[in-house]
C-alpha cells in the first residue's frame, strides 16, 4: 500500500464541497487521515476565501488512477475546466505526494505547492509532521516551522458529521 496525501480546497459553497470531498475520498480509498480545515485568502487572484485541508490515504492505485479518481470527483461537483488557472473552485483535489516518488508525469510529484502555500503545508504538517518531503528530505513539521511567506491562514471549526 502506498501512502498518499491529497490537498482539498473550495471557495464555492465550500462547507458542502469539503464534506463531499471527504465522503467521496473515503468511499474511494477507505480510512482517511484528516487535517483540520483552514480558511485562507485566495492566492493569485481576487476571490472568495477558501477552505483547505489535507487528507492522507493508503492505496494500491497508480498515480494516474488516483488522479483520474480526483478529476471524476471534481467533475461530479461542478468543477469547470479550461478556464483561468487562478480562479474560484467548487472543489480542487490535488495529489501532493505518492510515497517518496519524484516525477513529472502524469503529474508533478511532490507537488510544488507543498512548500509554496501555507494552506497546503500547515495541514500537511499537522497530519504528517514527521514524514519527509521527497526532495528536501526535511520533515513537514520542520518545513512549516521555517515557512516565511506572509499568507493569511487560520483554522476554522468544522463539523464533518452533518
Amino acid at each position: 500500500m502506498t501512502q498518499i496525501y491529497i490537498s482539498v480546497g473550495s471557495n464555492t459553497n465550500r462547507e458542502h464541497h469539503i464534506r463531499m470531498a471527504v465522503l467521496e475520498l473515503s468511499a474511494a480509498f477507505g480510512e482517511l487521515s484528516l487535517s483540520s480545515v483552514y480558511e485562507s485568502e485566495a492566492v493569485g487572484f481576487r476571490g472568495d476565501a477558501f477552505y483547505n485541508m489535507v487528507i492522507g490515504a493508503r492505496t494500491n492505485r497508480s498515480v494516474a488512477e488516483c488522479v483520474t479518481v480526483f478529476k471524476a470527483i471534481e467533475d461530479k461537483y461542478g468543477r469547470v475546466r479550461g478556464g483561468e488557472k487562478f480562479c474560484g473552485r467548487t472543489l480542487d483535489l490535488d495529489l501532493l505526494t505518492y510515497d517518496h516518488l519524484v516525477c513529472d508525469e502524469p503529474v508533478e510529484l511532490p507537488r510544488a505547492e507543498i512548500v509554496e502555500n501555507a494552506f497546503v503545508l500547515w495541514p500537511l504538517a499537522e497530519i504528517a509532521p514527521d514524514a519527509q518531503h521527497p526532495i528536501s528530505k526535511l520533515s513537514y513539521q520542520t518545513l512549516w516551522q521555517h515557512y516565511a511567506k506572509a499568507q493569511k491562514i487560520w483554522p476554522v471549526p468544522f463539523q464533518f458529521g452533518q
